[in-house]
């Protein structure tokens, strides 16, 4: 099982802060694209992948980074200094 939390306008599409889900998706890149095929919410929070971020256990990531012992996956809008 993984938490996955949602950030900014990711969690307004998407509709949740937070879900625990149970996934054999090797990468990020392949949960992203199992989440997406759920519903249309998450397909339209994921239909831009150049517009997000992630965090694997609260340290920045890249969507080809390996899922194997991951216990949190957050997603986000790129942040902006300032």
């Amino acid at each position: 099982m993984i938490d996955i939390l949602y950030f900014a306008w990711v969690r307004e599409r998407v509709g949740v802060p937070r879900e625990r889900v149970e996934t054999a998706a090797p990468t990020v890149a392949a949960l992203v694209k199992e989440l997406a095929a759920r519903e249309d919410r998450y397909a339209l929070a994921f239909a831009d992948r150049a517009s997000l971020r992630v965090a694997l256990d609260q340290r920045l990531a890249d969507f080809d980074a390996p899922l194997a012992g991951v216990r949190e996956v957050a997603f986000f809008p790129p942040m902006t200094g300032g």
